[in-house]
C-alpha cells in the first residue's frame, strides 16, 4: 500500500512547490531553478517531489488557509548555515500555525553534516522562538540521524541518481575479460583523496587501471585531512602528486563530470573489474555516521564490484538497504574500523589482496551479487518512500 505526503505550500507553480523561505527567484524547468542552493538562505526545490512522481507516491498539497491535521510545511536545504535563523524567515501564518501545534516543519537535507550539531542549533532556535519542542522533523542523509529524536536518516542519493540518470539504461554486465583492473575517479581535490591515490599508485595498484584526479591545489602542505599522512610516510609523495596534476582520463568538462543525467562512459564500468569509490567524505563531520553519494550507486547500477573509501559503516548501510557487498570474496573488515588512518591502511591492504588474488577470478565469483545489485537498484523505490513516510510519522507520535 502506497502512503502519501501531506504538505502545506505557500505557492505552487507548474506543479512544483516553490522553495520555501527562498529569496532567489526562478521559474521551474529553467536553468535558474537549480541555482537556489547557491543563494541565501540556501533553500532549494523539493527533490522529494521528483522522487514521488517517478515512484508512484502521492503528495497532497494544501494552502495555509485550509489543510487537515497532520500536515507538514516542507523546507529543503542545500547548505545548512548555522548563522541563519530559519524560523525567523517563516511567513507569519505558518509561524502562527507552528506555534499553536497546528502544523509542523519538515526539513529535507541531502548532505552529511553532523546531525547532532544541526539538532543543537535547531533546538536553540525553537526555544528562542518559544515553539513546541516537537515542531519539526529533520530528514538527513547522514546515517547517524537514525539515533536522534526528531530526525530521520534517508540515503537520498540512491533516489537522486536513479532520477537524474533515469533516461540511461544500466550498462550490460558482460562475462568476458576486461582491459583494466580498477576504476578510481576523483573529480574534486580533497587531501584524503590525494593520499589514497598516491598510496595506491606507489604500490603499483593503478598501473593497469582507469584513474583520474581532475582538480589540484596550489597549497604546499597537507591540510584538514582525516588520514594521518605523516603516519603513512606519504606527505612528500602526496604533495608531489598533487603538484604534477591534474590527471585527466576523459574529455569532459568539470560541469559534465558532475552532471549525473549524462550517460556514463562505458569503459569505466565495462572495461574494469572493480570500482574503488572515493566517496564525498572519509569522516562525516565527526558524527559517526555516513552518507552514500551517487559515486557508490554508479558501480551498483552499471555492474561492478567495489570498495568504498568512505566513513566507517558504509558497507553496513548498503547491506541494510538490501545490497550485497561481496563479503565472501573481498576482505571488507576495513568497514568496521573507526580510526580513519587505520581504516585506510586496512582498505589499501584489502585492495592489494584482491589484486594479488586475480580480479578476473573474483569478478566471476561475485557475478551473481553484481547482477543482484543492479536489479535491486533498477527496481521502483515506492517501498523506500513508504518507509520514509512511516518514519517521519513515527516522529510525530
Amino acid at each position: 500500500m502506497a502512503l502519501s505526503f501531506n504538505f502545506v505550500a505557500d505557492r505552487v507553480i507548474h506543479d512544483k512547490i516553490y522553495p520555501h523561505l527562498a529569496a532567489w527567484t526562478a521559474e521551474p524547468y529553467t536553468p535558474e531553478w537549480r541555482q537556489f542552493g547557491s543563494h541565501w538562505p540556501y533553500t532549494t526545490p523539493l527533490r522529494i517531489q521528483e522522487y514521488c512522481k517517478l515512484h508512484d507516491i502521492k503528495i497532497n498539497t494544501y494552502s495555509i488557509e485550509d489543510y487537515p491535521t497532520g500536515c507538514f510545511y516542507p523546507i529543503a536545504i542545500g547548505f545548512f548555515d548555522f548563522g541563519i535563523d530559519y524560523l525567523s524567515l517563516l511567513p507569519n501564518p505558518v509561524a502562527s500555525a507552528i506555534k499553536n501545534s497546528q502544523l509542523r516543519l519538515l526539513f529535507f537535507y541531502h548532505e552529511g553534516d553532523n546531525p547532532y550539531r544541526i539538532k543543537q542549533r535547531l533546538d536553540e532556535l525553537v526555544e528562542s522562538h518559544q515553539y513546541p519542542s516537537d515542531c519539526y522533523v529533520f530528514v538527513s542523509s547522514n546515517s547517524a540521524a537514525q539515533n536522534i529524536p526528531g530526525f530521520v536518516a534517508f540515503q537520498d542519493s540512491e533516489l537522486w541518481y536513479y532520477q537524474r540518470n533515469h533516461d540511461n539504461p544500466p550498462l550490460r554486465i558482460h562475462h568476458g575479460p576486461r582491459d583494466k583492473d580498477f576504476t578510481v575517479l576523483a573529480r574534486t581535490h580533497k587531501w584524503w583523496r590525494a593520499i589514497a591515490i598516491t598510496d595506491l599508485h606507489s604500490q603499483g595498484l593503478l598501473a593497469d587501471s582507469y584513474w583520474s584526479y581532475c582538480e589540484t591545489t596550489q597549497a604546499t602542505d597537507v591540510e584538514d585531512c582525516p588520514i594521518e599522512v605523516d603516519y603513512l610516510k606519504l606527505k612528500q609523495a602526496t604533495l608531489d602528486f598533487v603538484a604534477k596534476g591534474p590527471y585527466i582520463s576523459d574529455e569532459l568538462t568539470q560541469e559534465e563530470r558532475n552532471d549525473h543525467s549524462l550517460n556514463p562512459e562505458p569503459k569505466y564500468f565495462m572495461g574494469s573489474y572493480c570500482n574503488i569509490v572515493l566517496e564525498s567524505q572519509f569522516d562525516y563531520d565527526q558524527s559517526g555516521g555516513i552518507l552514500l553519494s551517487e559515486k557508490t550507486f554508479k558501480p551498483i547500477k552499471h555492474g561492478q564490484m567495489f570498495f568504498v573509501v568512505g566513513g566507517a559503516g558504509s558497507l553496513q548501510v548498503l547491506r541494510d538497504m538490501g545490497y550485497r557487498t561481496f563479503d565472501s570474496v573481498l576482505d571488507n573488515r576495513y568497514d568496521l574500523e573507526p580510526d580513519n588512518t587505520m581504516r585506510w591502511i586496512k582498505l589499501s591492504e584489502a585492495i592489494a589482496q584482491a589484486h594479488a588474488q586475480g580480479l578476473d577470478t573474483l569478478f566471476r565469483q561475485c557475478m551473481s551479487d553484481i547482477e543482484y545489485n543492479q536489479h535491486l537498484f533498477m527496481q521502483i523505490k515506492t517501498s523506500r518512500l513508504n518507509t520514509l513516510i512511516e518514519q517521519i510519522n513515527e516522529q510525530h507520535r
